[in-house]
């Protein structure tokens, strides 16, 4: 009888523990980047006539100067992305902001942006979760983060754009070294091009 009751008690204190282990593997995930890893951040992009809205996810940070042009990138069937802002932060991660047109005379929907893995194209419909990082220098590309659930700490439910108009989008990277400071940025369906890290 006893032995039972020791079993139990040893099976208990086996299930808590993995339990606290778990939470804290979950926190710390999320670093201190401004983009929690726990889960995706609810929309809080502006209200604004111009814009679609982005759905779940948008931005990391809504003080991103969209005056700015570090890159712009043609893609298929009229679309162009813009690239206002590419950010080393804190916490290890690279953030990039940027903004995708419709400079068409057709409606145009998010298709390919997130990739080929099934996996990530399940957990993140209509989002930009295919996006990377390549440091050529240092011969390493890099995959927008995602959880253990296969979520992307990026855009996601990214909404068909109208003819004329914009939706602001996002991605974090885990950081390359310090001394890289240039990198080239892929979209799909859309061309590469070379970033600067600021930050």
């Amino acid at each position: 009888m006893s032995f039972r009751r020791t079993l139990r008690s040893r099976r208990g204190v086996a299930a808590v523990s993995m339990a606290a282990l778990l939470a804290l593997t979950v926190a710390a995930c999320g670093g201190d980047s401004g983009g929690e890893a726990k889960e995706p951040a609810a929309s809080s992009q502006p209200a604004d006539g111009d814009k679609a809205s982005s759905g779940e996810d948008t931005a990391a940070g809504e003080n991103v100067d969209r005056s700015v042009k570090l890159a712009e990138m043609e893609g298929q069937n009229d679309l162009v992305l813009v690239i206002n802002e590419v950010k080393r932060d804190s916490g290890g991660f690279v953030t990039v902001q940027g903004e995708i047109t419709n400079g068409g005379d057709q409606g145009r929907n998010s298709a390919g942006w997130a990739g080929t893995e099934s996996a990530v194209v399940a957990a993140n419909p209509n989002s930009v979760a295919g996006a990377t990082l390549v440091d050529k220098a240092g011969k390493k590309r890099y995959y927008v983060l995602r959880d253990t659930d296969a979520r992307c700490l990026c855009t996601t439910g990214i909404l068909p754009l109208q003819p004329g108009k914009s939706t602001a989008v996002f991605m974090q990277f885990p950081a390359p070294p310090n001394t890289t400071t240039d990198v080239d940025f892929t979209l799909p369906t859309f061309a590469t091009a070379s970033l600067k890290i600021s930050g």
